[in-house]
């Protein structure tokens, strides 16, 4: 726990009690120049009747009420309270393949790794939305529900692997009902972002999965990564990343994985989505933010968190109390002043 949330406040503090200093010192050197070039050197001693102990006091409760100004600037805190925040929030969430068809390189460095770099920038740009993360293969499972947490889900996101779902093959209905299944609480037009080379290798249940989102009002985003040439799947690489065998199929073939890119058109189509082909991450980020603009937003609570109170009204009362001490208190009682 930190005593004070800002307290470079305290620095600010010495800084003015510097310059306090030097206008009181300069402002006493000034006036006994006057009043010696006008009456005489011992004037200045006699008008003013040398120092008092209100004169004191009040110089004390200048600089006491200064301090506590700063203090109560530092914002002193103590004590837990929970926080709750509201706010108007998007919901999306984001489903990325992680098959093995997504360690091929026909994008630098790999599928996944461009993939993972899009993402985190992709996050960073909505940050004040709310949205979860999705991890597929031919099952797809939830890696971080739908938050605001900016830095849970750069997390979850850089955690992700083609080594963490073992279910073989790819199927894109897997992703979009449990998407559905995340986002049905939430009202209004929603969105599936969803990352992928496009090879399905379940078609038959697709249109089930399209019904499925339409019904809950999802509008998805294909993003569509890697090339329609094809690309040789890397099984096994060395320590310097060197490929030392391809994927292979059970009948002993090299696999190629190629982007279907009608597939993910279709699908984006039938949702009134939209279809973006992986080009830099920023290019792309940028597309996906641009299709959610129309999204509808829901006000709703964000995640209460623990923090701790501010204290500042102690410091300000103080700094209040001693100010207008200084301001009323006389420099010496009536009673001993000289006529």
């Amino acid at each position: 726990m930190e005593l004070f949330e800002q307290p470079i406040y305290f620095l600010y503090f010495i800084g003015a009690l510097a310059a306090v200093g030097i206008i009181f010192w300069s402002g006493r050197k000034l006036k006994a120049r006057v009043l010696s070039a006008l009456f005489g050197p011992l004037a200045y001693r006699r008008l003013l009747g040398g120092e008092d102990a209100f004169k004191k006091l009040k110089t004390v409760l200048f600089l006491l009420g200064l301090f506590f100004l700063f203090t109560a600037l530092a914002k002193p805190q103590w004590g837990l309270e929970i926080v709750k925040a509201e706010g108007n929030f998007v919901q999306a969430v984001i489903a990325i393949d992680v098959s093995a068809s997504m360690r091929a390189r026909d994008v630098q460095p790999d599928r996944l790794t461009s993939a993972k770099n899009m993402l985190r920038m992709l996050i960073s740009h909505l940050k004040n939305e709310r949205i979860g993360l999705i991890a597929f293969t031919s099952e797809a499972f939830v890696q971080c529900p739908i938050t605001t947490d900016e830095e849970a889900l750069k997390y979850f996101i850089s955690s992700l692997n083609t080594d963490m779902i073992p279910s073989a093959g790819t199927s894109l209905a897997a992703p979009v009902k449990l998407a559905a299944h995340m986002l049905s609480k939430y009202p209004g037009k929603k969105a599936l972002i969803l990352l992928t080379d496009g090879e399905d290798h379940e078609p038959q249940e697709l249109k089930e999965a399209q019904t499925i989102a339409q019904k809950e009002g999802i509008k998805i985003i294909a993003i569509g990564i890697g090339t329609t040439q094809g690309e040789l799947i890397p099984q096994r690489t060395d320590v310097s990343g060197r490929i030392l065998e391809y994927k292979k199929d059970r009948e002993g073939k090299t696999v190629v994985t190629k982007l279907d890119e009608k597939s993910l058109a279709a699908l984006a189509a039938a949702t009134e989505g939209v279809y973006i082909k992986y080009t830099t991450p920023a290019q792309v980020a940028e597309k996906v933010e641009q299709a959610m603009r129309n999204l509808d937003r829901s006000r709703s609570a964000a995640s209460a968190r623990a923090g701790y109170k501010n204290r500042y009204q102690i410091p300000l009362f103080l700094a209040i109390l001693c100010l207008a001490g200084w301001i009323l208190l006389p420099y010496r009682p009536k009673a001993v002043q000289k006529k």
